[in-house]
């Protein structure tokens, strides 16, 4: 997921997707625990996305402050 398709989502939109993200990125810990995971590269792109989403949501919040 890009930085620019985070951006156009509102925060309620985006607190789901963190939600969804966070539960993704369990299940993938929990398969590497048990060594089914297949594709390594998929919990770091999972963790890379939710500081996206993360940082997104902080600089609406932000915005929302200053406004």
């Amino acid at each position: 997921m890009k930085a620019n398709e985070i951006r156009n989502k509102t925060a309620a939109d985006l607190r789901d997707e963190l939600l969804e993200r966070r539960k993704e990125q369990f299940n993938l810990r929990m398969q590497q625990a048990t060594g089914q995971l297949g594709r390594p590269d998929q919990l770091r792109n999972v963790r890379r996305d939710i500081a996206r989403i993360k940082t997104v949501l902080n600089e609406k919040a932000r915005a929302g402050e200053q406004s």
